[in-house]
């Protein structure tokens, strides 16, 4: 039987490629779907701005992709 020992590094690379699709949701399709808004002349829903519900959109479908373990 072979024993893998995992080092504190390890550990931590392994902990955030699990949330590499929120991270992703975050930190690129938030400001791309406020970008998208502004370039459109699309008005958030609510009186929010558009980074706001950028962060909510792709915060949400960063999360559902995080726990589905897929974008689809």
């Amino acid at each position: 039987m072979v024993s893998i020992t995992l080092t504190a590094m390890e550990i931590a690379v392994r902990k955030l490629f699990a949330i590499m699709p929120f991270l992703f949701g975050i930190g690129f399709i938030a400001p791309l779907t406020a970008q998208i808004m502004a370039s459109f002349s699309l008005a958030a829903p609510l009186g929010m701005s558009n980074i706001v519900f950028g962060l909510i959109f792709g915060g949400t479908w960063g999360l559902i992709a995080t726990m589905r373990g897929r974008w689809l």
